[in-house]
């Protein structure tokens, strides 16, 4: 069974940092595609970035050049780091395990760990 437990997340000024991290069990992690989601009140789940098994990264353009996702297989660890926090980065951030070469697959998610931002 697949589980995903994120940690990291706390409040914090504008400007400032964070880092959170997502630890996978029940999984071979390193075959894995691992991804951060965002979801802010009364809006939908967004995804921030995913970072394919072979390290591959991709970003929503909002977080660009601010925030950077990575790997460890080592840990089964997947880590968002985020600078340059702004107030419309608040939400709760999910971790997500996808394996997109399996048709139909539906993904598994984290608990969630909320994030804010002061202005």
């Amino acid at each position: 069974q697949v589980q995903l437990v994120e940690s990291g997340g706390g409040l914090v000024q504008a400007g400032g940092s964070l880092r959170l991290s997502c630890v996978s069990s029940g999984s071979i992690f390193s075959l894995d595609t691992m991804g951060w989601y965002r979801q802010a009140p009364g809006k939908q789940r967004e995804l921030v970035a995913t970072i394919t098994r072979g390290g591959s990264t991709n970003y929503a353009d909002s977080v660009k050049g601010r925030f950077t996702i990575s790997r460890e297989n080592a840990k089964n660890t997947v880590s968002l780091q985020m600078n340059s926090l702004k107030p419309e980065d608040t939400a709760v951030y999910y971790c997500n395990l996808d394996r997109p070469w399996v048709p139909n697959f539906r993904g598994y998610w984290g608990q969630g760990t909320q994030v804010t931002v002061s202005s």
